[in-house]
């Protein structure tokens, strides 16, 4: 049973297609992530997210991402590395006038150059807001 003051937190890891067991690595942490939606994916997967340095498996990587974080393109072929196979990126960067906000086609062209595929939005709190993206399947894959 979910407490009220839970509602909000775990609808955040609903929207992100969290399920309890998944393996979760969070890349681009920094003082200003939301730490509510932290807690709420802690809590759904019943661990703790993974760091950068980790190099087991995983299913989710979360990347906290901002104008100023360098380059997109290589920060995501990187991430791809430890992601399984059906595994889901999700890029949270800042809303519109939060600082460090970046715009939309910026990560639109970087998606296809990493070889990847946006699917979906999402709002995952007051400041951030995340783009999921996928492998893409070909369509063999799909029969």
């Amino acid at each position: 049973m979910v407490a009220a003051g839970d509602a909000g937190k775990v609808g955040v890891a609903d929207r992100l297609g969290i399920e309890p067991d998944m393996v979760v690595q969070e890349i681009g942490w920094d003082e200003d992530v939301d730490d509510d939606v932290r807690a709420a994916i802690e809590e759904r997967i019943g661990s703790d997210l993974l760091d950068e340095e980790s190099d087991e498996v995983v299913d989710v990587v979360l990347l906290w991402w901002r104008d100023s974080d360098g380059d997109l393109v290589d920060t995501l072929m990187d991430v791809t590395g430890p992601l399984a196979e059906d595994g889901v990126i999700w890029v949270l960067t800042p809303k519109t006038g939060r600082p460090g906000y970046v715009e939309p086609s910026d990560i639109a062209e970087a998606v296809p150059t990493a070889g990847l595929a946006q699917t979906l939005n999402a709002n995952v709190g007051d400041d951030w807001a995340g783009i999921k993206l996928v492998s893409p399947k070909s369509a063999k894959a799909k029969r």
